[in-house]
Formats: C-alpha cells, sequence, structure tokens
C-alpha cells in the first residue's frame, strides 16, 4: 500500500547535549583497588600510563565535585594502600576496606551508593576481569546505567581486559576513557569557572593532548574559547 501522502516526521537539532552525556551530578564514580598487589600483576596496560590515567580521573571527579566513592580490598593484610595519585585529589576522604572481590556485596559501599542516590555508576580500577565486572554486572542488573573507563582499568593479560570489557558491554555497560571522562563534563570551553582547572589536569595527565595544550599556550598564549 502506498503511503505517498503520509509525511515523514523529522528530528529538530537542538542546541543542548544529549541526555545520555555524562555530567558531574549525575553519577557516582567508584575507583576500586588501585592497590600495589594488584598492579604488580596488571599487564594490560603500562604502569606508569595507568597512574597517569587514574589521576586525571580522580582529579577530574574532584574538580567538577563529582560524587566519589574510594574502595580497597584487603588493604592492611595484603593489597597496600590505595595510590597517592588517586587519593590526593579526596583530602580526609575515607577509604572504605572490603574483603569481597565484588565492590557491589559490600555493605558499607552500598549504603553509600544509596546514600549518594545517583542512577548512573562509573566503575575505574584492577582488575577489570573481576574488581570491575563484578559491580559493572551487578549494578547494571539493579537497574543503574554504568559506565567504565576502560584506560582507568587493568588486567593480568591484555586479553583478560579485552574479554572483561567485552562481557560488561554486551551486558549493556557503555566504555569511556579518562580523558573522555574529564573533557565530557566540561564540553564547553565557555565555562570559566572550571575552565582552568579542565586545562590544568588535561596538562598535566592529558599526555601528547597534555604537552599540545602547554606548547600552545606557552609559545603563542593559546586558549581555547
Amino acid at each position: 500500500m502506498s503511503n505517498a501522502n503520509t509525511a515523514i516526521a523529522r528530528p529538530v537539532a537542538v542546541a543542548k547535549p544529549g541526555a545520555k552525556l555524562l555530567n558531574p551530578h549525575d553519577h557516582t564514580l567508584i575507583m576500586i583497588d588501585f592497590q600495589s598487589q594488584m598492579a604488580f600483576a596488571t599487564h594490560s596496560i603500562d604502569p606508569v600510563q595507568l597512574r597517569s590515567n587514574a589521576a586525571l580521573v580522580a582529579s577530574a571527579a574532584a574538580g567538577f565535585g563529582a560524587s566519589t566513592i574510594l574502595t580497597t580490598v584487603a588493604e592492611k593484610s595484603f593489597s597496600g594502600p590505595m595510590f597517592d595519585e588517586v587519593t590526593a585529589p579526596f583530602p580526609g576522604q575515607a577509604l572504605l576496606d572490603r574483603t569481597s572481590m565484588n565492590t557491589w556485596e559490600d555493605e558499607a559501599v552500598i549504603r553509600r551508593v544509596n546514600e549518594i542516590g545517583k542512577p548512573r555508576i562509573v566503575l575505574a580500577g584492577l582488575w577489570t576481569s573481576v574488581c570491575i565486572v563484578g559491580p559493572a554486572l551487578s549494578a547494571l542488573d539493579q537497574g543503574f546505567e554504568v559506565f567504565v573507563i576502560a584506560d582507568a582499568c587493568g588486567d593480568i593479560s591484555t586479553e583478560a581486559h579485552n574479554r572483561a570489557m567485552e562481557r560488561m558491554v554486551q551486558a549493556g555497560a557503555q566504555p569511556i576513557t579518562a580523558l573522555q571522562y574529564l573533557l565530557e563534563m566540561q564540553r564547553d570551553w565557555a565555562r570559566k569557572d572550571t575552565y582552568d582547572m579542565t586545562n590544568g589536569v588535561a596538562r598535566r595527565f592529558g599526555g601528547g593532548y597534555g604537552l599540545g595544550i602547554e606548547y600552545a599556550r606557552t609559545m603563542f598564549g593559546a586558549h581555547e574559547g
């Protein structure tokens, strides 16, 4: 049957961000097990890069005021302290130590998640296949949106990391990167209240992008926006 006379609805573009983008106020960041014992066996990412990416995520969350939970596993008895780069942006914040590999099975963590009350969970930590898969699948099962910062996670092998990421994505998690997390919360260089912070974090931890910002500022006095 012909639909020649049926009007075709066309989308209308509007200058505003999509609902699927993260903003500083709609999620809880959970940084999991960035500890020496876990890092020793991590081979899917260079440890220096891992620490830099973790620092970028922590600094971005603190700078934007995003709700953040820091959690360790067996800190005193086995795994050691959390990376200084992760804890430094949150002076005085208590770390929630666990015995469970799956953060989502820890009552203290879940109590804090519910106190914060955000519908989205952003995860970063070690190892991807155990300590990230566990809370990701559990949170998805309970109706949360889940984002995983892929390059702020690591595992005992590239295969282990990649298979874990695939499993989470197939279940509905959304993969992002550390720099993406920072820039998605800024989004507009006209936002002057967070402009200097965003550029400072990018210059310090943003790799080649940060070097480019530093070069442009130093040589030409350039700036975005």
